[in-house]
C-alpha cells in the first residue's frame, strides 16, 4: 500500500459522530501532531500528550486555523478553546502506527516534511467536505398550514440527528424577524447557558425563552430560576410534548410558565408578519429560512445544519 492509501485507511477507522463525520477534535489533533513531527520525528504517542495525559499537547482552534489556513482553508473549523475527547489520544496513537508503517525514518528532513505535508492535505480535503456536505431538505407545500411545515422541517432536522439545534436556531430566526430593533443573541447550540451565563436561549427585554426538545428537570429548575429573578418565562417544545411540559410546568409554578409548541410558536408569526395573505406568506416563510442559514453560517462550523430552500419557495 501507498502512503497515501495506508492513512486513507487510518481516516476510515475513526469512529463517526450522529453527522456521519469524525470527532472534529481529533481531526484538528491529527493536523498538530503532524505538524510537530515536521520538527521532532518522534512516533511515541506519551510526546504527544498534554500534561495529565488526557489531552494532545497543543490542539487549539488558533493552532488548527493556522494549518488550514496553509492549504487554502479559511472557514471556522474548531473554536478557539477546543479540546480533544477522550477518543482521541488513541486515534492519534494509531495514526502514529499507521505513520511508523510507512518507514519515514531513512528519509531526510526536507523529503520526510513533504510526505507529511501531504497527509495534513489530505485531512484538509476531509475538512473540505465537511463544509461542503448535503444540506438538510425538507418538501415546502404552500397549501400547508405553517406549523405543518415547520413540523415538517424538524422532522427533517430529526432524522439527521439535529432536532435540537434546528428549533433553537427556528426560534432565534423567528425572534429577530419579529423585533428588527433588538440584538437577539445567535450563540453556538453547543454553547451550554452556564458558560455565558444566559438566562436561557434568549432574552427578549423581561421575558426568558427556553427551547428544548426533551425537556428535563433541569430546564423547568432554569424556568424556576427565571421567575424568582423577575423573569417572564416561555418554554418552547415541540408538538407533541407541550401537554405533558404544560403539566410539569404547572407543577413547578402554576400559571405562571408560558409552554407552547415551536411549530406554533414560529409559524404564527410567518402568518402574521404575512398579514395572512398568500403571497406574504411564501415571502416571510424565505426570509425566515434565509435569516435561519444567516444565523447558523455565522456561529456553526457544521454547516449541514443549514436549510437547503426548496425552489419553489424562491420564484
Amino acid at each position: 500500500m501507498t502512503n497515501e492509501e495506508l492513512f486513507a485507511a487510518w481516516y476510515d477507522s475513526l469512529p463517526l459522530e450522529p453527522n456521519k463525520f469524525p470527532a472534529r477534535g481529533t481531526i484538528a489533533a491529527a493536523l498538530v501532531v503532524l505538524e510537530h513531527l515536521k520538527e521532532d520525528f518522534n512516533l511515541n504517542l506519551d510526546s504527544h500528550r498534554a500534561k495529565g495525559q488526557g489531552q494532545i499537547r497543543g490542539v487549539s482552534g488558533k493552532a488548527t486555523t493556522k494549518i488550514l489556513a496553509v492549504f487554502g482553508e479559511t472557514r471556522h473549523f474548531l473554536s478557539e478553546g477546543g479540546r480533544t475527547n477522550r477518543g482521541t489520544p488513541g486515534a492519534v496513537g494509531s495514526m502514529l502506527d499507521c505513520i511508523r508503517k510507512m518507514k519515514l525514518n531513512p528519509l531526510d528532513p526536507q523529503e520526510r516534511n513533504l510526505a507529511l505535508h501531504t497527509l495534513q492535505g489530505m485531512l484538509v480535503e476531509r475538512v473540505r467536505e465537511f463544509h461542503s456536505r448535503e444540506r438538510l431538505k425538507f418538501v415546502f407545500d404552500p397549501g400547508k398550514t405553517t406549523r405543518q411545515i415547520v413540523h415538517e422541517i424538524l422532522q427533517s432536522a430529526e432524522e439527521d440527528g439535529k432536532l435540537g439545534a434546528v428549533a433553537q436556531y427556528l426560534v432565534g430566526a423567528k425572534l429577530q424577524l419579529r423585533f428588527p430593533e433588538i440584538a437577539v443573541s445567535n450563540d453556538s447550540y453547543s454553547t451550554a447557558d452556564v458558560q455565558l451565563g444566559r438566562k436561557g436561549d434568549f432574552l427578549i427585554k423581561d421575558t426568558a425563552f427556553h427551547v428544548t426538545v426533551a425537556p428535563m428537570p433541569a430546564v423547568y429548575e432554569k424556568c424556576k430560576s427565571n421567575l424568582d429573578a423577575g423573569y417572564r418565562v416561555y418554554l418552547l417544545v415541540p408538538d407533541d410534548t407541550v401537554m405533558g411540559a404544560r403539566q410539569i410546568a404547572d407543577g413547578t409554578a402554576r400559571g405562571k410558565i408560558a409552554v407552547e409548541s415551536i411549530e406554533s410558536f414560529v409559524g404564527q408569526n410567518v402568518e402574521e408578519l404575512s398579514e395572512f395573505s398568500q403571497k406574504g406568506l411564501l415571502a416571510e416563510f424565505l426570509k425566515l429560512l434565509q435569516t435561519y442559514n444567516q444565523r447558523v453560517d455565522a456561529v456553526e462550523s457544521d454547516k449541514s445544519m443549514i436549510i437547503e430552500i426548496p425552489t419553489n419557495l424562491q420564484k
